[in-house]
């Protein structure tokens, strides 16, 4: 079993003039990519495999990230089924000089386990072990069908 907790990761990336949008904000295309990745990197800490997507719930974005702020990624497993994992993604635009976070979007990745060759395989049981992660949990399933 692997505890939610482990899965937890938090990834940061400053948006440079080249991920922007005619509005001079992250393209949202970038934000999903990046989303995408540490949601992966989650899975595949989760899985001990190599994991790919295989849907993405609803993103609306909620407000933009201007060019010289960064991106803050959070994302960790909240569910496992027999071969897939769910992973719960938040965004937030961050000011460096401030420390002032604000969310961006938020979304709901599921990913496949697959083995070296490329076939869907088993991951482990999902154990929640911390008040934290216990919490995390019930946030990320309350928010799943919204």
């Amino acid at each position: 079993m692997t505890d939610l907790i482990e899965t937890h990761i938090e990834n940061r990336v400053m948006v440079q003039p080249n991920h922007a949008n005619n509005l001079q904000t992250a393209h949202g295309g970038h934000v999903l990519k990046w989303m995408d990745e540490v949601g992966a990197m989650s899975a595949m800490r989760f899985a001990g495999s190599s994991c790919v997507t295989a849907r993405i719930n609803q993103v609306d974005f909620e407000r933009p990230i201007q060019v010289g702020d960064t991106s803050l990624i959070k994302s960790y497993v909240y569910r496992a089924g027999r071969t897939s994992v769910r992973v719960r993604l938040q965004v937030y635009r961050e000011n460096l000089r401030n420390g002032k976070q604000q969310k961006a979007t938020e979304s709901y990745f599921v990913y496949v386990a697959i083995d070296d060759d490329r076939e869907p395989t088993t991951v482990p049981e999902l154990d929640v072990s911390s008040d934290r992660g216990e919490r995390l949990r019930e946030e990320a399933l309350a928010g799943e069908g919204q």
